[in-house]
């Protein structure tokens, strides 16, 4: 699927992230560990940030000045609804430039629908978009080789892809960053896994 196609499918089911009955501490206790490295809270960047707003909430909470984007037009849609004074993007990570380095940057459960061959690209982007000593986070799919599969969400056509962990760890190194933490967090039988990245 291209990105235009993902982008499409959240269109259909933005809702899923936006009620109440939605766990919205997904994510949140991997977020507090991330953030407990970073020592400069200035800017920060939400990549894919859907439509709940729980991240950017966060990084508000926290005391950063927050950008976000997404290419789904009603992800962003409902995520201005909730904070109206963050400035959204509607942008293609593929191909959206990064003009000032970031503090934190958080990229969960979204860089995994970039298609595969231009994942390690965005990460390579993400890590070098770091204030010195900044961090990032993302998840990823939990395997060693790269895969890709298109399944299906809430009846929608979706895909997922992964260059696998050990040429991740291989483009964050690359970018001239540390992997500080790396988890399997959904149990063993979910292959979901997140990093957590730090310039020096």
């Amino acid at each position: 699927m291209t990105p235009s196609q993902t982008a499409a499918t959240y269109d259909r089911i933005a809702q899923h992230w936006d009620h109440a009955g939605f766990d919205h501490s997904n994510g949140m206790a991997q977020h507090e560990r991330a953030l407990a490295f970073v020592s400069a809270r200035g800017s920060a960047l939400d990549v894919g940030c859907g439509s709940s707003g729980r991240i950017v909430s966060l990084l508000l909470q926290k005391g950063f000045r927050v950008e976000a984007l997404d290419l789904s037009p009603e992800m962003l849609r409902r995520a201005k609804r909730h904070h109206p004074d963050v400035t959204f993007h509607r942008a293609d990570i593929c191909t959206w430039e990064i003009d000032e380095p970031f503090d934190f940057i958080s990229a969960w459960d979204s860089i995994w629908h970039v298609p595969l061959g231009h994942q390690a690209a965005v990460v390579d982007k993400l890590c070098r978009g770091l204030s010195s000593g900044g961090v990032l986070i993302f998840s990823s799919g939990g395997v060693y080789a790269p895969d890709e599969v298109t399944g299906t969400c809430f009846g929608q056509a979706l895909y997922h892809a992964s260059p696998g962990i050990p040429a991740l760890l291989r483009t964050i190194e690359d970018a001239g960053c540390h992997c500080r933490h790396l988890e399997f967090d959904a149990g063993p039988d979910d292959k979901h896994v997140y990093f957590i990245v730090q310039r020096p």
